[in-house]
Parts: structure tokens; C-alpha cells; sequence
């Protein structure tokens, strides 16, 4: 059935969301719907661009914008003469919101929400693995986020309803599923009997046991309990890689963002999870240039790199968000922290290269991308095929070289 144009912006989270979307509004061919970010303020600038650009590619189709910056910032959306409406981060999982408004903005307190709807995508057209909701929103108030109040406060999905999703996921042909949210270690507190991150991860492996795969988005480092280590570290089908939200490698900078964790409880967790799983993957988010960073303070971060083996970096420049406590600390000047995000990428990219040559001459599983060219192995390396493989299989390959940041890979005999 013909559907709108779906424009992603920012995390899995929004990935899931979108697919979501795809199916309430299915049918409406002449509607673009931008799902947007508002991380920062380049992923806000983005937005604003990504919605220009739909309008001139299609001059009359309706477009609405939602996300976590139509959540935060709705008349700078509303203010756009190309925009036919503004739909908030609660209205957005309605399928009403996407019929033609009579209003332009319908956007309520998003820390009025106080349930997770079972608005978990069935069908992801773009991608071989499944995106699953299981918790939204976020209690913790970093001093530079902005995030809580475009999507209001921690709450959870039933483990009962991620089960069913998540087998019918697999029933619908998917092999790997990652569970996704905004601070999905802070899963089950609001539930009855208050249940773990750990648990759901048990319930699901026994519930769908025909599930191969199973991945986590981002975590918190702070909030691995023993039962979620322990399935970290030993459980097969829990993909071998580690996201963690690290920010910072100074002990500083971590108090001053309101981190929960100190440099030492960072590396001590990498440093016991790579001796129980040694071929374990490790990504990290970092902030170059938060507010009062100097350059010893920004070394800690930089060394961290090495000393927590971060081969999936994500480098953010420090944003200024207006309404964060970091707004009003003294500021690094624009060209330093350029400066410094982009040592830290290129930090990421050399021990990332060593890595990757690291697996020449191993043999990977790997989930097929719907190409058939490419996928990704357990510990999240990219691969790319001598030859086109069945989409969403799961092969067994040998890695021949690496090339342009890719694995090359051959089936294995």
C-alpha cells in the first residue's frame, strides 16, 4: 500500500518510531513526515534543512514534522513557511495526528507522560535488523542534555508485550533485533514487581528462542547489574558489542556533566567484560569541549580511546542547548572544540583500523544487509562481499583483506 515519505533524523529510537509511523499512516501518499533530533543543535540545523530540501523535491505533498526537536522547539518548526504542521513526541503515536490538522501545533507536556504505548514497529523496510522499543524517556538530567524534555520521564514496555513483538519480528523473517530507547539500562523501575534490563533479556531469549541474534543500543555503564553482565559476557546469542555513553574521560568534566560514574568505573567495566568475552566490541559516545574543558582535561578523554579499546566511536562536538545547566557554564570557543573532535576521530579511526586488520584471516558470522553486498559480523565490523549473498541470511565468512573501512569477506567453505 502506497505510504508517506519518512524522513529519519538521530537515534535508533526514531528509527523504530518511524516504522511505527509508516504503518498509522499508511495509504497517505501525499504526506512527508520528518522524525526529527535534537541532540544538538547541527542535528536541529539538519532538520531545518532536510525539511527544505523535501519541500523543493515535492512542492505538494503536506509536510509534518515530530521528533524530539518538534517536541522541544515547535514554532521554530511552526515558524516554516514549508511546514503544514508540528506533532509532539506522545502525538506522534497516534494514528489521528497525521490526518490533515485543523491546528498547526499539537504538541502537550511530554513529562505528563507516564505510560510507553505498544508502539513497537513491525516491519523495518530499509534494514535487516529490527529496531525494538522497550523503553522511552529518561530520569537522569545530564547538564548538557536537552533529550529528557523532548521525550519526558523514564517509563517502560510490559516485558509480556516485547516478547510478542519480538516474535513476530522473527516470525516476520528478521534475525537480529536490538533493543533500543533513551536510557534503556534504566528499563523496569515504573513496572510491577520492578524487573531488569537483565530479566527482559532472559524473557526474551526463552520466549523467542528461534530468535539468533539479539544486540543492545547504547547503555549505561553505571547500570550493569550482575544479571545483565553476566548475559553480556557469556550468553551466545547477545551479540559481542558494548555501546557505552562514556561523554568523558575526565573525572572533572563527568561530575560538571552530572555523569554517574567516574574514569576508573569506566575502564574497570571494559576491562571485565573484555576478560570474560575477550572478542567483545567496544563503541562510546564522547563529548570534545564541554564547557570549562582544558587541554589536560581533554587528554583524559583522548586516552580513554586507547585505554577502554573504543573501536566504534562516536565523537560529538560540545552543543550549546539553550535551557541546560551547560549553557550557562563558561564556554570553550567554537574552533577548539572543532579542533579537538576532530583528534578524537582521528584517535577512534586509528585504533578502528588496527582492529579491523586485526580480524584479516578470521572467520565472522554475518547478518546480510539487505544489498547483499554487505553486513555486519557479531562484533559489529562492517563487511562487504566477493560476491552478493542472500539479504537477511546470516553467513559464515572468511575475511580476505580490509578496504575503504571495510572487512572483505568469502563465504567459508
Amino acid at each position: 500500500m502506497p505510504g508517506p515519505d519518512i524522513i529519519t533524523m538521530g537515534c535508533r529510537l526514531n528509527i523504530a518510531e518511524s516504522e511505527a509511523i509508516r504503518d498509522m499512516a499508511a495509504g497517505q501518499d501525499d504526506l512527508i513526515v520528518v522524525n526529527s533530533c535534537a541532540v544538538t543543535a547541527e542535528a536541529v540545523r539538519q532538520t531545518r534543512q532536510a525539511i527544505r530540501r523535501a519541500k523543493r523535491d515535492r512542492p505538494d505533498a503536506r509536510i509534518l514534522v515530530t521528533g524530539c526537536a518538534a517536541q522541544t522547539e515547535p514554532q521554530t518548526f511552526a515558524a516554516m513557511v514549508e511546514v503544514d504542521g508540528v506533532i509532539g513526541n506522545r502525538e506522534k503515536m497516534e494514528a489521528s495526528a497525521f490526518a490533515p490538522l485543523a491546528e498547526k501545533v499539537r504538541v502537550s507536556d511530554i513529562m505528563a507522560v507516564r505510560d510507553t504505548a505498544p508502539h513497537m514497529a513491525s516491519a523495518f523496510a530499509d534494514h535487516a535488523r529490527a529496531f525494538l522499543e522497550v523503553q522511552n524517556g529518561c530520569d537522569h538530567r545530564c547538564t548538557f542534555c536537552i533529550i529528557p524534555y523532548g521525550r519526558g520521564n523514564s517509563r517502560s514496555v510490559p516485558a509480556g508485550a516485547v516478547v510478542e513483538k519480538a516474535q513476530q519480528l522473527v516470525d516476520a523473517g528478521y534475525q537480529e533485533i536490538v533493543l533500543t530507547g533513551v536510557d534503556v539500562t534504566s528499563y523496569g523501575p515504573d513496572l510491577p514487581g520492578s524487573p531488569s534490563l537483565g530479566l527482559l533479556i532472559e524473557r526474551i531469549l526463552k520466549g523467542v528462542p528461534n530468535l539468533p541474534r539479539l544486540r543492545l543500543s547504547s547503555i549505561d555503564s553505571v547500570e550493569i547489574d550482575e544479571r545483565l553482565f553476566d548475559l553480556i559476557a557469556h550468553e551466545p546469542r547477545m551479540m559481542p558489542h558494548l555501546h557505552l555513553s562514556l561523554q568523558a574521560g575526565d573525572d572533572m568534566i563527568l561530575k560538571r556533566m552530572k555523569r554517574r560514574h567516574s574514569r576508573a568505573d569506566a575502564v574497570a567495566v571494559v576491562q571485565r567484560v573484555k576478560a570474560a568475552r575477550p572478542g567483545i566490541s567496544i563503541g562510546a559516545d564522547i563529548i570534545a569541549g564541554f564547557p570549562t574543558e582544558d587541554e589536560a582535561m581533554f587528554e583524559n578523554s583522548r586516552l580513554l580511546v586507547d585505554e577502554c579499546d573504543i573501536v566504534h566511536g562516536h565523537i560529538f562536538p560540545y552543543s550549546h542547548r539553550a535551557g541546560t545547566p551547560a549553557a550557562r557554564m563558561p564556554q570553550v570557543d567554537r574552533t577548539t572544540i572543532k579542533a579537538r573532535a576532530a583528534r578524537l576521530r582521528d584517535v577512534c579511526a586509528t585504533r578502528r583500523e588496527g582492529w579491523l586488520r586485526s580480524l584479516i584471516g578470521t572467520t565472522q558470522s554475518v547478518l546480510v544487509e539487505r544489498s547483499g553486498i554487505s553486513g555486519h559480523a557479531e562484533n559489529f565490523a562492517p563487511v562487504r562481499f566477493a560476491s552478493a549473498q542472500v539479504p537477511s541470511s546470516i553467513v559464515r565468512a572468511t575475511i580476505t583483506g580490509l578496504e575503504n573501512g571495510s572487512l572483505i569477506a568469502q563465504e567459508a567453505a
